[in-house]
């Protein structure tokens, strides 16, 4: 099972839609469609610091 299938059927499990995971992780819709269809790859977090 690949990282996309492995995500669809967690989110699954929980009964989350696409929308609440992506409200969860701060990503898009879009994103999250992209990952679990394997279109797009997850890169390294970004994280911003403002100082």
């Amino acid at each position: 099972m690949i990282f996309g299938e492995k995500l669809k059927a967690e989110r699954n499990k929980k009964g989350w839609s696409q929308e609440e995971l992506a409200e969860k992780l701060f990503v898009s819709r879009q994103s999250v469609s992209k990952w679990e269809n394997g279109q797009q790859a997850i890169g390294p977090p970004q994280i911003k610091v403002s100082v």
